[in-house]
């Protein structure tokens, strides 16, 4: 999306708070923006609140019990907050949940084609796109007659990211993609995932708990604790900063009181 000659901001999260069950907080004033054609992680740890920012980006987090108590939402710069899952799916907001969630007893074609459900596409158009699927995960070729539940987890990630794109989505939202892979699948995913995004302009905000292999993937980064935003920057200044590296990438001793006392860029910092 460009307006003026510059990029804007595909999704926009403003001051969100966002509560389980009436009583959980979960996210408190988080505030993001991934712009149109960029790639962008969540990183943090366990329980940081970066699944919680995807299914509040994607509305899927009233199917848990959730819900938005503050804040907006804006998708291509429409309020959403309030707005229908099943709606942001029809224009472009398509998200894959962690732990890959294939129907297990189906076919890995099958699978993929339940992400086309909603569009009214001919025979014709439905075996190209199948075939686009395919072109990117040649092992789901191999497998497109298996039971999804009788392949490995990265033929089921593979599937699970292959049925998101033939919903054609503008946004797609990447759960976890890594958990439970062995480094060289989640190499080939990270790699397919950017290839789409150069080729084609595909938005994407990956939640990443493997902060080194998503930085090595993506534009731009925000850390989360606690449901806030602590730090956000391009990929290379967060693998430059010290704090980062020692509480996420890995390296060294940080004192962690200072680390999480202060985001160390504006929310809103400008990516390309």
């Amino acid at each position: 999306m460009v307006k003026g000659g510059q990029q804007m901001d595909i999704l926009r999260l403003e001051d969100v708070e966002a509560i389980y069950g009436q009583a959980v907080l979960a996210l408190r004033g988080l505030s993001l923006a991934v712009r149109a054609g960029s790639v962008v992680a969540l990183l943090g740890a366990n329980g940081a609140g970066k699944s919680t920012t995807l299914k509040t980006a994607s509305r899927l987090l009233d199917a848990e019990r959730g819900q938005v108590t503050r804040g907006r939402i804006l998708y291509q710069g429409r309020d959403v907050t309030r707005g229908d899952p099943a709606d942001l799916v029809g224009q472009g907001v398509v998200q894959v949940l962690e732990g890959r969630r294939c129907f297990p007893h189906l076919t890995i074609e099958e699978n993929l084609l339940m992400g086309a459900s909603h569009r009214r596409l001919s025979r014709k158009a439905r075996a190209t796109e199948l075939e686009a699927v395919y072109a990117l995960f040649p092992r789901l070729r191999e497998q497109r007659s298996s039971r999804a539940g009788y392949t490995s987890g990265g033929e089921q990630q593979m599937a699970a990211i292959g049925r998101a794109l033939l919903a054609r989505p503008k946004l797609l939202l990447l759960d976890e993609p890594s958990m439970g892979l062995a480094p060289m699948i989640v190499e080939e995913i990270f790699a397919i995932v950017r290839g789409l995004n150069r080729r084609e302009g595909l938005s994407v905000l990956v939640a990443e708990q493997n902060a080194a292999v998503a930085l090595a993937h993506v534009d731009f980064g925000y850390v989360i604790e606690n449901g806030r935003v602590v730090h956000a920057g391009t990929a290379a200044e967060l693998q430059a900063q010290d704090d980062i590296q020692a509480l996420y990438l890995g390296g060294g001793t940080v004192d962690v009181p200072a680390a999480r006392e202060r985001p160390r860029r504006p929310q809103f910092a400008v990516h390309p």
